[in-house]
Protein backbone atom coordinates (compact mmCIF):
# COMPACT_ATOMS: atom_id res chain seq x y z
CA UNK A 1 0.00 0.00 0.00
CA UNK A 2 2.64 2.36 0.77
CA UNK A 3 4.67 1.40 -2.66
CA UNK A 4 1.58 2.39 -4.02
CA UNK A 5 1.20 5.92 -2.30
CA UNK A 6 4.32 6.70 -3.23
CA UNK A 7 3.61 5.84 -6.80
CA UNK A 8 0.73 8.04 -6.67
CA UNK A 9 2.33 11.40 -4.66
CA UNK A 10 3.58 14.38 -5.84
CA UNK A 11 6.74 15.22 -6.16
CA UNK A 12 9.66 13.73 -7.50
CA UNK A 13 9.04 9.78 -6.33
CA UNK A 14 5.84 9.66 -7.67
CA UNK A 15 3.94 9.88 -11.03
CA UNK A 16 1.31 13.14 -9.23
CA UNK A 17 2.84 15.46 -11.22
CA UNK A 18 2.45 14.19 -14.40
CA UNK A 19 -1.36 13.03 -14.41
CA UNK A 20 -2.69 15.85 -12.88
CA UNK A 21 -1.16 17.55 -16.18
CA UNK A 22 -2.34 15.06 -18.54
CA UNK A 23 -5.87 15.74 -16.61
CA UNK A 24 -5.68 19.20 -17.00
CA UNK A 25 -4.35 19.08 -21.03
CA UNK A 26 -7.35 16.76 -21.68
CA UNK A 27 -9.85 19.11 -20.07
CA UNK A 28 -8.42 22.09 -21.86
CA UNK A 29 -8.57 19.98 -25.30
CA UNK A 30 -12.35 19.46 -24.87
CA UNK A 31 -13.05 23.00 -23.24
CA UNK A 32 -11.29 24.95 -26.23
CA UNK A 33 -13.02 22.14 -28.98
CA UNK A 34 -16.40 22.49 -27.24
CA UNK A 35 -17.52 26.00 -28.44
CA UNK A 36 -15.53 25.39 -32.37
CA UNK A 37 -17.95 22.25 -32.73
CA UNK A 38 -20.59 23.89 -31.36
CA UNK A 39 -20.29 27.05 -33.66
CA UNK A 40 -19.50 25.14 -36.49
CA UNK A 41 -22.06 22.56 -36.21
CA UNK A 42 -24.67 25.25 -36.25
CA UNK A 43 -23.63 26.72 -39.03
CA UNK A 44 -23.87 23.11 -40.78
CA UNK A 45 -27.54 23.08 -39.52
CA UNK A 46 -28.37 26.13 -41.11
CA UNK A 47 -27.01 25.45 -44.61
CA UNK A 48 -28.76 21.85 -44.05
CA UNK A 49 -32.02 24.12 -43.40
CA UNK A 50 -31.69 26.12 -46.03
CA UNK A 51 -33.90 26.40 -49.07
CA UNK A 52 -30.33 26.99 -51.53
CA UNK A 53 -29.54 23.23 -52.98
CA UNK A 54 -25.72 23.98 -53.28
CA UNK A 55 -25.58 24.96 -49.61
CA UNK A 56 -27.57 21.68 -48.37
CA UNK A 57 -25.30 19.64 -50.79
CA UNK A 58 -22.50 20.83 -49.07
CA UNK A 59 -23.45 20.26 -45.54
CA UNK A 60 -24.38 16.48 -46.15
CA UNK A 61 -21.07 16.12 -47.74
CA UNK A 62 -19.22 17.51 -44.84
CA UNK A 63 -21.46 15.63 -42.45
CA UNK A 64 -21.28 12.35 -44.68
CA UNK A 65 -17.34 12.36 -44.70
CA UNK A 66 -16.50 12.99 -40.97
CA UNK A 67 -19.65 11.03 -39.20
CA UNK A 68 -18.22 8.36 -41.83
CA UNK A 69 -14.47 7.71 -40.94
CA UNK A 70 -13.28 6.80 -37.91
CA UNK A 71 -11.97 9.86 -35.30
CA UNK A 72 -8.77 8.69 -35.29
CA UNK A 73 -8.28 8.48 -39.15
CA UNK A 74 -9.69 12.04 -39.04
CA UNK A 75 -6.79 12.76 -36.34
CA UNK A 76 -4.11 11.75 -38.37
CA UNK A 77 -5.46 13.47 -41.88
CA UNK A 78 -5.35 16.83 -39.69
CA UNK A 79 -2.29 16.16 -38.27
CA UNK A 80 0.22 14.72 -40.95
CA UNK A 81 -2.03 16.62 -44.11
CA UNK A 82 -1.71 20.01 -42.63
CA UNK A 83 2.13 19.19 -42.53
CA UNK A 84 2.14 18.06 -45.87
CA UNK A 85 -0.24 20.68 -47.25
CA UNK A 86 1.69 23.69 -45.73
CA UNK A 87 5.22 22.26 -46.51
CA UNK A 88 4.05 21.75 -50.38
CA UNK A 89 2.19 25.34 -50.25
CA UNK A 90 5.92 26.94 -48.70
CA UNK A 91 7.56 24.93 -51.62
CA UNK A 92 5.89 26.57 -54.36
CA UNK A 93 6.52 30.03 -53.32
CA UNK A 94 9.94 29.18 -53.06
CA UNK A 95 10.46 28.44 -49.55
CA UNK A 96 12.15 24.89 -47.86
CA UNK A 97 11.34 24.63 -44.49
CA UNK A 98 10.43 21.58 -42.62
CA UNK A 99 6.88 22.48 -40.93
CA UNK A 100 5.55 20.72 -37.65
CA UNK A 101 1.95 20.98 -36.86
CA UNK A 102 1.61 22.14 -32.73
CA UNK A 103 -0.44 18.80 -31.83
CA UNK A 104 -2.91 20.17 -29.08
CA UNK A 105 -4.10 22.28 -32.37
CA UNK A 106 -4.46 19.22 -34.68
CA UNK A 107 -6.32 17.94 -32.04
CA UNK A 108 -8.27 20.87 -31.59
CA UNK A 109 -9.55 20.65 -35.64
CA UNK A 110 -10.06 17.39 -35.94
CA UNK A 111 -12.28 16.91 -32.85
CA UNK A 112 -13.81 20.23 -33.73
CA UNK A 113 -14.52 18.65 -37.67
CA UNK A 114 -16.11 15.51 -35.78
CA UNK A 115 -18.36 16.89 -33.37
CA UNK A 116 -19.73 19.77 -35.58
CA UNK A 117 -20.85 17.03 -37.61
CA UNK A 118 -22.90 15.45 -34.98
CA UNK A 119 -23.72 18.19 -33.91
CA UNK A 120 -25.32 19.81 -37.32
CA UNK A 121 -27.97 16.61 -36.64
CA UNK A 122 -29.25 17.79 -33.07
CA UNK A 123 -29.63 21.68 -34.15
CA UNK A 124 -31.41 20.25 -37.36
CA UNK A 125 -33.78 18.41 -35.44
CA UNK A 126 -34.15 21.00 -33.03
CA UNK A 127 -34.89 23.21 -35.78
CA UNK A 128 -37.29 20.88 -37.22
CA UNK A 129 -39.25 21.14 -33.90
CA UNK A 130 -39.74 24.51 -33.90
CA UNK A 131 -43.44 25.31 -35.39
CA UNK A 132 -43.66 27.56 -38.55
CA UNK A 133 -45.50 29.96 -36.67
CA UNK A 134 -42.41 31.53 -34.45
CA UNK A 135 -40.77 32.68 -37.65
CA UNK A 136 -44.11 33.98 -38.77
CA UNK A 137 -44.56 35.19 -35.03
CA UNK A 138 -41.45 37.42 -35.09
CA UNK A 139 -41.93 38.99 -38.92
CA UNK A 140 -44.91 40.25 -37.54
CA UNK A 141 -43.50 42.10 -35.52
CA UNK A 142 -41.48 43.54 -37.55
CA UNK A 143 -38.10 41.29 -36.95
CA UNK A 144 -36.22 40.81 -39.64
CA UNK A 145 -35.00 37.25 -40.43
CA UNK A 146 -31.65 37.59 -38.67
CA UNK A 147 -33.45 39.05 -35.56
CA UNK A 148 -36.29 36.67 -35.94
CA UNK A 149 -33.56 34.06 -35.58
CA UNK A 150 -31.55 35.25 -33.05
CA UNK A 151 -34.09 36.88 -30.59
CA UNK A 152 -36.89 33.91 -31.64
CA UNK A 153 -35.72 30.44 -32.60
CA UNK A 154 -32.28 30.59 -31.06
CA UNK A 155 -33.34 30.46 -27.45
CA UNK A 156 -35.64 27.55 -28.18
CA UNK A 157 -32.96 25.93 -30.63
CA UNK A 158 -30.53 25.82 -27.73
CA UNK A 159 -33.02 24.19 -25.53
CA UNK A 160 -34.39 21.60 -27.94
CA UNK A 161 -30.58 20.54 -29.03
CA UNK A 162 -29.42 20.67 -24.92
CA UNK A 163 -29.79 17.29 -24.39
CA UNK A 164 -28.45 15.77 -27.34
CA UNK A 165 -25.68 18.23 -27.01
CA UNK A 166 -24.89 16.86 -23.63
CA UNK A 167 -24.26 13.52 -24.91
CA UNK A 168 -21.63 14.73 -27.64
CA UNK A 169 -19.95 16.41 -24.95
CA UNK A 170 -19.35 13.35 -23.18
CA UNK A 171 -18.20 11.40 -26.46
CA UNK A 172 -16.03 14.54 -27.04
CA UNK A 173 -14.39 14.25 -23.52
CA UNK A 174 -12.99 10.77 -24.07
CA UNK A 175 -12.31 11.18 -27.60
CA UNK A 176 -9.71 13.22 -25.86
CA UNK A 177 -7.94 10.23 -25.41
CA UNK A 178 -7.18 9.34 -29.46
CA UNK A 179 -4.28 12.94 -29.09
CA UNK A 180 -2.35 10.70 -27.22
CA UNK A 181 -1.16 8.87 -30.47
CA UNK A 182 0.30 12.11 -31.72
CA UNK A 183 2.44 13.06 -29.40
CA UNK A 184 0.12 15.54 -26.70
CA UNK A 185 0.47 14.61 -23.14
CA UNK A 186 -2.82 13.96 -21.92
CA UNK A 187 -4.07 11.64 -19.77
CA UNK A 188 -3.90 8.72 -21.70
CA UNK A 189 -0.59 9.04 -22.54
CA UNK A 190 0.98 10.02 -19.19
CA UNK A 191 -0.75 7.15 -17.44
CA UNK A 192 0.90 4.70 -20.72
CA UNK A 193 4.02 6.49 -19.69
CA UNK A 194 4.18 6.07 -16.38
CA UNK A 195 2.79 2.18 -16.46
CA UNK A 196 5.84 1.39 -18.59
CA UNK A 197 8.29 3.36 -16.42
CA UNK A 198 6.81 1.48 -12.79
CA UNK A 199 5.80 -1.97 -14.35
CA UNK A 200 2.31 -0.85 -13.18
CA UNK A 201 0.09 -0.94 -15.95
CA UNK A 202 -2.96 -2.19 -13.79
CA UNK A 203 -2.48 0.95 -11.57
CA UNK A 204 -1.90 3.76 -13.59
CA UNK A 205 -4.40 2.77 -16.51
CA UNK A 206 -7.10 1.80 -13.66
CA UNK A 207 -6.49 5.02 -12.27
CA UNK A 208 -7.09 7.03 -15.48
CA UNK A 209 -10.59 5.05 -15.64
CA UNK A 210 -11.15 6.50 -12.78
CA UNK A 211 -10.27 9.81 -13.61
CA UNK A 212 -12.09 9.60 -16.98
CA UNK A 213 -15.39 8.51 -14.91
CA UNK A 214 -15.39 11.20 -12.10
CA UNK A 215 -15.09 13.72 -15.46
CA UNK A 216 -18.42 12.15 -16.97
CA UNK A 217 -19.91 12.28 -13.77
CA UNK A 218 -19.13 15.78 -12.96
CA UNK A 219 -20.19 16.86 -16.09
CA UNK A 220 -23.30 14.51 -16.54
CA UNK A 221 -24.31 17.02 -12.93
CA UNK A 222 -23.52 19.88 -14.93
CA UNK A 223 -25.56 18.99 -17.85
CA UNK A 224 -28.64 17.92 -15.50
CA UNK A 225 -28.46 21.82 -13.99
CA UNK A 226 -28.11 23.81 -17.27
CA UNK A 227 -31.03 21.26 -18.33
CA UNK A 228 -33.03 22.14 -15.20
CA UNK A 229 -32.32 25.94 -15.52
CA UNK A 230 -33.23 25.94 -19.34
CA UNK A 231 -36.79 24.64 -18.30
CA UNK A 232 -36.77 27.58 -15.36
CA UNK A 233 -39.72 28.98 -17.57
CA UNK A 234 -42.09 25.72 -18.09
CA UNK A 235 -45.58 26.04 -16.68
CA UNK A 236 -46.39 22.75 -14.73
CA UNK A 237 -49.62 20.47 -16.20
Amino acid sequence: MNEILTLLSFGDEGWGDQIARGVLVTVSLAVVTLPFGLVLGFFIALAKNSSEPSLKLASNIYTTIFRGLPELLTLFLVFYGLQIGLQLALKLMGFEVAIEVNSFAAGVVALSVVFSSYASEAFLSAFRGIPQGQYEGGYALGLSKTQTLGLVVLPQLIRLALPALGNLWLILLKDTALVSVIGLEDLLRMSGIAARVTKEPFLFFGLACLIYLVLAMLSSTGLVRIERWSKRGDVSK
